[in-house]
């Protein structure tokens, strides 16, 4: 989804730069997606993190040597 907001982004942007006719609404819509695209990445390296901090704190069994 972030690659899709910034190719949209990038798409929304030039006419700006070149002079020519800005894209229709259609393109602004679709730069919302790198926005959401990067939450959703944070989301899961945040639950990845809180994965592996439990995984550190819970106690190993003993083990039967």
């Amino acid at each position: 989804m972030f690659l899709v907001g910034a190719v949209a982004t990038l798409a929304t942007v030039a006419p700006l730069f070149l002079g020519t006719e800005p894209l229709p609404s259609v393109f602004y819509w679709l730069c919302m997606l790198m926005g959401l695209g990067f939450l959703i990445a944070a989301a899961g390296v945040i639950r990845s993190a809180t994965a592996q901090r439990r995984q550190v704190a819970a106690p190993t069994p003993p083990s039967a040597t």
